[in-house]
């Protein structure tokens, strides 16, 4: 299955965030409870940990970019070879939303 990693809502106060440091590549295998990325607001940094198991496969805000709170960051999926889509529209028909903690 192919999962979307989109900024965690809500945070207070905040529509955006900055991506401070990726914890993997695209082809990187992560746990639950393993830190993906790290975002800041204009206040703080926010850790996101999966909630699952999964896949990086394609980085979408790479780091140093800033993005929506809800918009995608990443592109992830069960198995390290599954097909991704190759449009946005695909995408948005294909995935679901990759759990964090």
């Amino acid at each position: 299955m192919i999962y979307q990693l989109e900024v965690p809502r809500p945070i207070k106060d905040v529509e955006e965030v900055r991506v401070l440091e990726w914890h993997g590549a695209p082809g990187t295998a992560f746990t639950a409870g393993e830190m993906v990325v790290e975002l800041e607001t204009h206040k703080a940094v926010v850790e996101v940990r999966a909630g699952q198991r999964g896949h990086l496969r394609r980085i979408i805000c790479e780091e140093g970019a800033w993005q929506k709170i809800g918009a995608p960051l990443a592109i992830f999926s069960d198995s390290p070879d599954e097909r991704l889509p190759e449009t946005a529209d695909e995408l948005t028909a294909l995935a679901v939303s990759f759990a964090v903690i």
